[in-house]
């Protein structure tokens, strides 16, 4: 234990405690803006300086030392603090009130704090660029801040460093190799970066003018799904507690915005399960293409088809739950309620950046329709929401339309990591099994370690060994396993974002002084598991209409017609560009 006192107060903390760890343990605030906990600690910004002795000090990257003697509120530190956000501000496009990211801004709160209410440092500005080509993330770099942490995340967290530090000096700018475009490179599309963003130099492509327009078109009938992860992050947006389920509260806001359908992309999820399920158990009685890896990811996906081409075939070929969806919305749906399809606009709300570039791949369109038009974040849902002045707060409870509406718990879980396999699971042993089984949760692929193994021991006779990884850091470790012959698994589950679809890059963003304190994955998580629990059907092979499917359209999991439209296939991309 290390003693020391901070603004006249003594204490101790363990050894290697930095300090604004220790400050925070005694519940003094200190401001900080670059720092990321567990992503970024460089100190960079100094916004989190202390005065010790007769020196400034980064709280966030400088260790406590025996015997320390720590001022966090003197007229130098707070004089520093206000000099370093002015110069910071001297360089920025302040448009704060038209910029996405108002009233969420930590440089705009920090500002706000420090009572900066002038500008002393007016002059040069740094070139302007503003990247609109990739299909999910806009990069403006008048807003950057060159705090790092985006930087950091996309290398340290997601290992595919496709943006870094260019330039020298002045000049420096965050932005791909040779200030190309996102849509240039290697990007996954997963959004940590935005995520990551204090400030809104990143931000997801917007379509909110786009689904507007299609729903107030009288030739259009535009129906709206909605992911797993939505229900457990909207509330957020409107000051609901982190964690709150709003589901019924989802739907009726939806049908309060003119969608004509409000559909469940849980049940499809479902249909998931059916599908990939069948696949798994044909490949293990075959013994080709294992391992399987779950395909419902597009940012997985996409990192496959950069750094992992050679194993394309061992993704599943199933479409991601959204896609089969809005496959199905145009041919069993329009038949059904004899629309055209060309008619039909698919809306899909999401908690994935990534799926925006995924509903434009041309592998998921038939007959020159995409499956999906358009793809809504859950921030651009709460934007859509409150541009209408609905109180989402008081909003009743409604429930979700069929055929697509009825999901079962295992449908829900698809939001978290580990949710996949253990939907999986479920199936996949009672099939086996012939028998209803009734173990129903299971425990052992569920958790936020990186990297968790099973062995899982099938009712035929079968074992499953199993992985299940979420953030693409964590993957590749899984992947370079596999290629080195270390490990050898027959089922892999593997998201892209860390904790899964909760904190996906479309999710509302939460500041990072409140991520110092508290883990978001775990709250969102809870709801998830929380609707899972209170739905009475947990399984997908029990879900009614999904045999209702079966029975007047896809005939068997797997057969001639599911393959047209809820399968799908992958291309090998160049490793370093687009």
């Amino acid at each position: 234990m290390i003693k020391f006192t901070i603004d006249g107060i003594s204490s101790e903390v363990p050894n290697g405690t930095t300090i604004l760890k220790a400050a925070r343990s005694l519940g003094k605030h200190i401001p900080t803006l670059c720092h990321l906990k567990g992503v970024n600690n460089s100190g960079s910004c100094r916004v989190c300086v202390v005065e010790v002795g007769p020196k400034l000090v980064s709280s966030c990257s400088v260790l406590v030392e025996d015997g320390m003697n720590i001022k966090t509120n003197t007229t130098k530190v707070r004089e520093a603090r206000k000099t370093v956000v002015q110069l910071i501000l001297s360089d920025h496009k302040r448009e704060c009130t038209t910029c996405i990211r108002n009233e969420g801004c930590e440089l705009q709160a920090l500002t706000s704090s420090l009572n900066i209410r002038d500008i002393e440092y007016e002059g040069k500005k740094t070139k302007a660029i503003l990247d609109s080509l990739s299909p999910s993330i806009t990069r403006d770099s008048e807003k950057c801040i060159l705090c790092g942490r985006c930087v950091n995340t996309c290398a340290k967290v997601q290992s595919v460093h496709a943006i870094g530090f260019n330039e020298r000096g002045f000049d420096t700018i965050v932005s791909p190799a040779y200030v190309k475009s996102l849509d240039d490179v290697f990007c996954t599309n997963c959004g940590q970066c935005i995520v990551a963003c204090p400030v809104g130099a990143l931000y997801e492509k917007e379509s909110i003018d786009e689904v507007w327009r299609a729903i107030s078109s009288p030739e259009k009938y535009v129906v709206v799904q909605t992911a797993p992860a939505i229900r457990s992050a909207l509330g957020e947006e409107f000051g609901m507690a982190k964690g709150t389920r709003v589901t019924g509260k989802m739907v009726a806001a939806l049908r309060r915005l003119g969608f004509d359908k409000v559909f469940d992309t849980d049940f499809t999820a479902d249909l998931t399960i059916m599908e990939e399920g069948t696949e798994l158990i044909n490949r293990l009685q075959s013994g080709e293409n294992l391992p399987l890896m779950t395909s419902c990811c597009p940012g997985w996906v996409k990192f496959i088809e950069h750094f992992y081409p050679d194993m394309l075939n061992n993704l599943s070929t199933c479409k991601s739950p959204h896609q089969m969806e809005g496959a199905l919305i145009k041919s069993y749906f329009a038949q059904k309620m004899s629309i055209d399809p060309r008619n039909i606009i698919n809306v899909s709300i999401m908690p994935c950046v990534a799926k925006k570039f995924e509903s434009a791949r041309e592998e998921l369109s038939m007959e020159a329709m995409q499956d999906v038009d358009y793809v809504l974040t859950t921030r651009e849902l709460a934007r859509m929401i409150k541009e209408v002045g609905i109180d989402f707060v008081n909003l009743p409870e409604e429930d979700f339309d069929n055929p697509f509406g009825e999901s079962t718990g295992a449908g829900v879980i698809f939001g978290v990591t580990g949710g996949v396999a253990e939907a999986a699971l479920r199936t996949v042993f009672e099939i086996l099994a012939g028998k209803e089984l009734e173990t129903v949760d299971y425990n052992i692929v569920r958790g936020m370690e990186g990297i968790r193994e099973a062995q899982i021991d099938l009712p035929n006779g079968l074992t499953i060994t199993s992985v299940v990884a979420h953030g693409l850091g964590n993957a590749r470790e899984v992947m370079e396993m596999i290629k080195s012959g270390e490990k050898e698994y027959q089922f892999i589950e593997i998201m892209a974002c860390p904790g899964g679809c909760v904190t996906g890059g479309g999710q509302p963003i939460i500041n990072a002084d409140y991520k110092m304190d508290n883990d978001i994955r775990l709250q969102r998580a809870k709801a998830i598991y929380d609707e899972d629990e209170a739905k009475v059907l947990r399984k997908s092979h029990k879900n009614p209409y999904i045999t209702r499917l079966y029975e007047e359209f896809l005939g068997e999991p797997n057969s001639e017609t599911s393959y047209k439209y809820l399968h799908t296939h992958y291309v090998k991309r160049e490793k370093f560009w687009k």
